[in-house]
């Protein structure tokens, strides 16, 4: 049976690129990534001291959860929500993403101006940490066992990160 789970989650990916041709992470896997970069910026603000370095880290913890949460209303949560028929799980993420907005709205382009600013990021960090618990724990393991064809939505998540990302840099 073990083995069984484990063909169909690997099926998925296989389906429309093979494995040697691009590595493009399938939908979940790179949300998944997204998560631990975000995470990573999280840890360094706290331990930056520098108003430039702080600066730095919020705008790119701002570029990073702006586009993720993009992808995954735009293309992810969709999807998910067709195939798991939800009523619950994507319409409370979508709620906190609406939350998520307002803190990032608070500190995005502004300089760093002391421990106010300094409790909204920290309170942005706990917030994106439940989020992702959630996601991770309980949409996630319940997307998978849909038939949603992983791999595919992963391209299209990876083409719009890319496009978005490109324009917030113009």
């Amino acid at each position: 049976m073990t083995t069984t789970n484990a063909r169909k989650t690997s099926k998925a990916p296989a389906k429309k690129t093979t494995r040697g041709s691009t590595k493009q992470p399938d939908a979940i896997a790179l949300l998944r990534a997204d998560h631990k970069k975000v995470s990573g910026l999280f840890d360094a603000f706290e331990k930056a001291r520098s108003t430039s370095k702080k600066a730095a880290l919020v705008a790119e913890i701002c570029t990073e959860l702006t586009v993720h949460a993009q992808i995954e209303e735009e293309i992810f949560y969709p999807a998910v929500k067709r195939a798991l028929k939800d009523k619950e799980l994507v319409p409370e993420a979508t709620v906190e993403h609406a939350t998520l907005k307002n803190l990032i709205s608070q500190v995005e382009g502004i300089a760093p101006d002391g421990e106010m600013y300094d409790a909204k990021v920290k309170v942005m960090s706990e917030y994106v940490k439940h989020h992702v618990k959630e996601e991770q724990n309980e949409m996630f393991p319940k997307a998978r066992k849909t038939r949603l064809d992983m791999a595919e939505l992963g391209v299209q998540m990876t083409e719009r990160k890319q496009q978005l990302l490109a324009e917030r840099q113009a």
